[in-house]
Formats: C-alpha cells, structure tokens, sequence
C-alpha cells in the first residue's frame, strides 16, 4: 500500500509539472488576471495593477488590443487616431492584394503619405474585447453525468444561444460568443465589438519585413523586421462602419506607449493576443496520430506543390505577386509541420504523455467515475486513425493542393437552387452575382497552366497514396480510358473546363442550365471529391462520442486530482495574457544563444543571389554610417530581434510585447525551432517567442522610410 502510494505521490507531481504553471508557461484569460495571476506578476516584475490588464469600468491595456480578422493575427493601437502595428506576414495577404509588377509593395514596400493614400481591405476586421464573464455555473446546472455528451452538446448549445441573445438584447451592436474551454469543463462568455474598415498605411519591404523568408523561418538567430502598419476607421459618431470615404480615423479608449528603453535578460515581459489553437491535453495516442496522420502527410504534399510554385514564381514577377500570399500561407504551416514533429520526436513528448496516463490511471482506480477516460480516447483515436489518414491526403491534394476544383465546388450551390427552385428569379440573380464576384477575385491572382501542373503532381500523389476505397470516381477514368496517365486526362478532358477560363466561366454561370452542370469535367470532379470528404468526415464523427466524453473526463480529473494547481485551458482565439522574462537558450549540446540580435547580423547573412537575403541600399547605407538615431541601444548597436519565455502560438503574431509599466517594446512574431513541439507540450528550458524590438520598427518607420509623420502621431518615451 506505501508503494502505492508513493507511486501515486510521484505520479501526481509528474503531472503537475507538466501542465502547471512556471513563470513563462500559460496562457490565462485576462478577466482572471486579478483572481489567479497578479500575485505572481508583480514578484515577476510586473508594475502596474489587475485592473490595468482587464476593467470594465476604465481604460486598459485589454482596450489597445484587437483580433484581426477574428483572430488570425493579433494587433495593437499605437496612437490616439487608430493606427495599428501588427505582422508584415499579417498583412501580407493586403500588402500582396495591392501590389502590380508597376507598383510592387512586395519588393518596394508602402508608405502612406497622408490619411487620403492609405488603401482600405475589403473584408478585413478588427475586433475588440468589450468584457469577458465566466458562465460554467449557469450552463453546468442544466447537465449530468448520465447524459450522453450529444445530449449535454444540444443543451449546452441551446444556452449558448439564450445567453449571446441576452447579450444582443442589451447592445445590439456587439458580436458575443459562448465558448467552451478545458474541453466542456468551463465556458466563458465573450463580448466584442468588430470594426470593418481597415486600411493599410505602411509596411516594409520584403527584404525587411520577410528577410530570411523560409530559410529563417520559426529559426534563431532572427533578423528580420516583422511588422507592418493599418488604420481603423469609423463612423463621424466613432462607431464601426463599412468602408466610406466619409469615414474617419478611429479614436480608441487606450493605445499604448512606445519604450526606447530596450531590453536586458531577465526583464519582466509580457504579451497580451489572440493565440489560435494549442492541444496541451493531447494524449500519447493523439500525438502519434498527428505525427503520422497530419504532420508528415502535409509536409511532403505541400513541399511537392510549392516546389511547382516557385519555379514559376521566379521565372516570372507577375507571377511571383500572384502567388507571393499563397506560397507564404502554405508554406509556413509546411515548415511547422517538420518542426513539430521533429521536437515532438526529440523531446520524446510520447514518452512523457505515457507516463501522465499512466499515473492517472493510477489514480483513477480510486476514482471510479474517471477509469474509463483514457481507453474511451485511445479507441476513439485508434479507429480514427485511417479516417485521419484518408482526410489528410484528400484535403491537401484536392482541396488545398489543387485549386479549381474548391473553386468549382464552390458554385454547386448555383445548380442546386437552378435544379429545385428554378423560378426563384431573384434569389438565382443574387447567387449568379456573388458567384461572379469571387469568380474576379480568385482569377486576379491564379494561372490556369501553373495550376495543371499541380493538378496533376497532386492527383498523381492522392492516387498512390490515399487507400483505393476512398479514390473519387474520376481516378477509375484515369485507369480505364487514359491507362493511367494522368497528364493525358488533364490534356483531354479536365483543360477543356471552362473553369480554366475566366470569360468562359462567367458566360457559363449566367447561362448554364441545371444538365449543363453534369457535363463540366471540373464541376463532376470537384462533386465526386467532396463526396468522399463528406463520407471520411461522418466516419470520423461515429467515434465523436466516446472522444468528447473522455477528453472531458480526462481534464476533469486532472483538476480534481491536484486541488492546489491551477490550470490554463488551451488557446481557442480568445484574448490571453502570458508572462515572462527576456532571456537566450541552450539550444543543444555547445549550442547557447544570446537573446538578441543586431544590425550586424543583417550584414552577415545578406545574399545579392538570393530574394531571400537581400538588403536594400538605403539600409546598407544607414548601417555603415551607423546612423540609428535615438533608436540605437546604449553601446550605440542597432537591435533587431530579441528573445522572451512568454507562451505564444499561431494568433499571436503581431501581438504587443510589453514591459513591467506596461509599454510596448516589440512585436511578436515566431516560434523557436527546438520547442516547435511547444503546442502540445510545454517545454521551459526551450520554449522561446521572437520578437522583432520595437526601436528596430521605429528605426526602419524614421531613418529608412522617412514616414515621420507616423512617429510623431505615438506616444514615445526615452
């Protein structure tokens, strides 16, 4: 029995330290900041109150915070007339949008010289927290343990929606939401406020804002200047509106104070964002699945389809713009997914699950309730396993890796109604143009040939790779009718679609009648791919039961088992506050890194032959003149980069980091490649944010674009 015990003593401290809180680990909900958090903080360095992280009833630092695009990214308000800093790759998708091989922004970089030259996104958002409040005893109330998790998921449901309705009753101008966390263990509900006008005001070239590119990507030493720069803009009454040319700039409750202190190890920092998604609860047989299932799959098809892409990219700059925004989106999730499995596999994050579910198992003997936890998600996952496989290999290569056939899909909805309600005049005239509308947008940054040619390496991958039981009905032509040759059937059927032809498309949307649809090459194809997806993805949802049910359950315990601890619950877009300290890392054996970086490291790693390292001459020439102005640190160097413990992920980009008064000394931006396991299980020794230094944003903003008018429009302190 003293064995036991000892065992589960051990077992439970095991537990603790992976999924409790260290100074740098966690991400906490900012309205919780005062109940859990202050305390610890303050001993960190921090020097203000609860109250100036989150209030309801003044101005705060949660008020300079927004989600772009509902949580995408992450930016803040840096002056009293709505400017915002984020990401340069936050706005790449804008900056790209903008750019023509005559005015290229990618290459050339934008600055807007008055209010009347910033150029507006449509589509882009910007939202911010009004107010956070935890609803779990409202919503627990109405649920037992006896329910199926169906049954607790419809009531659940119902409640969200008479709360966000109580919500909308009071400000009908708000959007709110009900959000589960700790996986059905806790809800908060959250309120915001979205604006729609967004525009871009400045952002660096690419040879700033994207030096390093893939080579460098999630990699230190870093030395690139991630940031770009919008507007917010409202109403004459300061409320949110759609884009006007009679719209104003923005007048926000708080925007934050700019530092030129810089940064020394061991300084208090702290970053408030919107992090996406983290799996920390994850189990051993969920990693293994993501390992083999997800992350590798995706890795090799995406780096096959950029291979095809850049090619044509630098054969060509008008290409090289259309493509610049898609190549970066996949290939940043390329480059996560062989980095995170290569820590996951380094620091046996396996191994350590396993001996979590083995001591809570331990522990769940004398818990009857929490026995059947783990067996319910290792059945669920292991029957998931060839779904997962399946899913993974269909989506990368049919829907993300070729382009048209989303595209094709994306217009079923066309003949449905023309098949159905063929009288509905008005309703098939709104459908015929919003289908033209994204018609003209996609066309505007795709080439049908460069998209055959991915075709056909993707369809040739899918085929081989994906089980013959889940192949769409056009791969049986392929074998049949063209012997398997792919690039024949592309030849001879698929490239006679009008779905490869602008003009040819948009006459088909306005006149095709409901049997014309049947006959498009494209059109069937697309159809007979989501077919399947739809089939893999039921398959998937038999075993949603059993997954929710045990997940649940497994959390649940973990809290009940260490009454002491507090946990975090996993990042789900909301806004989280994280803490921590400046600091380098011990990347491996011999191998330890200084926390920051200089101008210095610019110059070494500049590459005439390669995009990649280019540098500017306007740049060069500030270097070797050392002229950085006020924004160069107490030895006279330029910072560029430097490195915190704070806990971040994906949404986090472009989210302020911020020193002990609460002012802004950089930007976060990346991961570490050592720790890019870091999603599903916290590494301490490892785990590091890079940050571009906000003296490096001003220097580049001042000396390099000369926009001096947007410094004089912050609030900075020496």
């Amino acid at each position: 029995m003293m064995k036991r015990l000892f065992t589960l003593i051990i077992g439970l401290a095991f537990i603790a330290n992976a999924f409790m809180v260290r100074a740098d680990e966690g991400m906490w909900l900012p309205v919780l900041v005062n109940k859990l958090n202050i305390g610890h903080m303050t001993e960190k360095g921090f020097k203000l109150s609860a109250e100036d992280v989150y209030s309801i009833n003044q101005a705060c630092l949660k008020d300079a915070i927004i989600a772009l695009d509902y949580g995408s990214c992450t930016g803040e308000i840096i002056s009293d007339q709505g400017l915002v800093l984020t990401n340069h790759h936050c706005g790449y998708s804008e900056i790209q949008y903008h750019s023509t091989v005559e005015h290229d922004y990618l290459t050339d970089g934008f600055w807007a010289k008055t209010l009347t030259d910033e150029l507006p996104n449509e589509g882009k958002t910007a939202s911010f927290l009004i107010r956070a409040q935890e609803v779990t005893d409202r919503i627990v109330a109405e649920l037992n343990d006896e329910m199926k998790e169906s049954e607790r998921w419809e009531i659940i449901d119902s409640l969200r929606k008479v709360i966000i309705a109580e919500v909308k009753a009071e400000t009908p101008d708000y959007r709110a939401s009900v959000t589960p966390l700790l996986h059905g263990n806790q809800f908060m509900l959250f309120v915001y406020e979205d604006f729609k006008d967004i525009r871009l005001v400045g952002a660096p070239p690419e040879s700033i804002g994207k030096y390093g590119a893939d080579t460098d990507n999630w990699m230190w030493p870093r030395h690139t200047g991630d940031f770009a720069m919008f507007r917010i803009y409202a109403d004459k009454d300061n409320k949110p509106a759609e884009y006007s040319k009679d719209n104003v700039p923005y007048t926000p409750k708080k925007h934050l104070t700019i530092s030129l202190k810089g940064v020394e190890q061991d300084d208090y920092a702290m970053i408030m964002g919107y992090p996406g998604r983290t799996n920390r609860y994850l189990t051993s047989w969920g990693v293994k699945d993501l390992m083999e299932n997800s992350n590798a799959l995706r890795a090799h098809i995406r780096g096959i389809k950029q291979d095809i892409w850049m090619e044509a990219m630098d054969a060509d700059d008008a290409t090289r713009i259309q493509y610049a925004s898609k190549y970066a989106g996949s290939s940043n999730y390329w480059k996560y997914s062989i980095g995170q499995n290569q820590g996951l596999k380094n620091l046996d994050v396996i191994g350590k699950k396993e001996a979590i579910e083995a001591q809570f198992t331990t522990w769940a003997e004398n818990n009857p309730k929490y026995a059947d936890a783990l067996g319910m998600i290792k059945t669920s996952v292991e029957e998931n396993m060839p779904y997962t496989k399946a899913a993974t290999i269909l989506t990368e290569t049919m829907l993300s890796g070729a382009e048209i056939f989303l595209v094709a899909y994306r217009i079923s909805g066309l003949q449905k109604t023309l098949e159905k309600t063929p009288d509905s005049t008005e309703t098939i005239a709104s459908l015929r143009a919003r289908i033209t509308k994204m018609i003209e947008e996609f066309y505007k940054d795709y080439q049908p040939a460069l998209d055959q040619k991915v075709t056909k390496a993707m369809i040739e991958i899918c085929k081989n790779d994906l089980a013959p039981e889940y192949h769409p009905a056009f791969f049986n032509t392929i074998d049949k009718k063209f012997k398997g040759d792919v690039q024949k059937y592309i030849d001879k059927v698929l490239s006679k679609s009008v779905f490869y032809n602008k003009e040819a498309l948009l006459e088909f949307i306005h006149t095709a009648k409901v049997k014309d649809f049947d006959k498009e090459p494209v059109f069937t194809a697309a159809n007979e791919i989501f077919s399947i997806y739809r089939m893999l993805y039921g398959q998937l949802e038999k075993n949603k039961e059993q997954s929710s049910r045990g997940y649940r359950l497994f959390v649940d315990g973990l809290t009940k088992s260490m009454t002491d601890k507090t946990f975090y619950p996993d990042a789900n877009s909301s806004m989280r506050v994280t803490y921590g300290s400046i600091g380098g890392y011990e990347a491996r054996d011999a191998v330890t890194y200084c926390y920051y970086t200089t101008m210095e490291g610019v110059m070494e790693k500049e590459n005439p032959n390669e995009r990649e390292f280019n540098v500017k001459a306007k740049l060069k020439e500030l270097y070797e003149a050392k002229d950085y102005g006020r924004y160069a640190d107490k030895n006279g160097k330029m910072v560029v980069g430097f490195l915190s413990n704070n806990d971040i992920t994906g949404g986090n980009s472009g989210s302020p980091v911020m020193n002990g008064n609460g002012e802004l000394i950089g930007i976060a931006f990346d991961g570490n490649w050592e720790a890019m396991s870091g999603d599903i299980a916290f590494e301490p020794k490892l785990q590091r944010t890079i940050s571009v230094d906000i003296r490096f944003v001003l220097f580049i903003i001042d000396k390099f674009a000369g926009a001096t008018h947007l410094i004089d429009e912050m609030t900075i302190v020496e």
